[in-house]
């Protein structure tokens, strides 16, 4: 399974395509900033993707897109146990 969607580069505020991707019961994160350009591995993805991963995931699943309970109950438990935002920047 593959969500993609744009947002802002943190540290130089460009726009960027994110993709997550399930395989084998683990996710993964890319980037790139331009079409054409290959995804870029994204090592440790923070708490702002795993957030938009999670409401992605919990919009496409009244509708049987290929969302199961493990895969919102696996994403829950990862954005439960990540630092606050502020507690990361303090």
């Amino acid at each position: 399974m593959e969500i993609e969607w744009t947002d802002g580069d943190p540290t130089t505020g460009k726009k960027r395509s994110v993709r997550a991707e399930r395989f084998a019961r683990k996710w993964t994160f890319k980037t790139r900033f331009r079409r054409y350009d290959n995804w870029q591995a994204v090592p440790q993805p923070s708490r702002d993707m795993w957030e938009t991963l999670l409401d992605a995931l919990e919009r496409r699943y009244p509708r049987r897109e290929g969302v199961t309970d493990e895969d919102l109950k696996q994403v829950r438990a990862v954005v439960a146990g990540l630092p606050a935002e502020e507690e990361e920047k303090g």
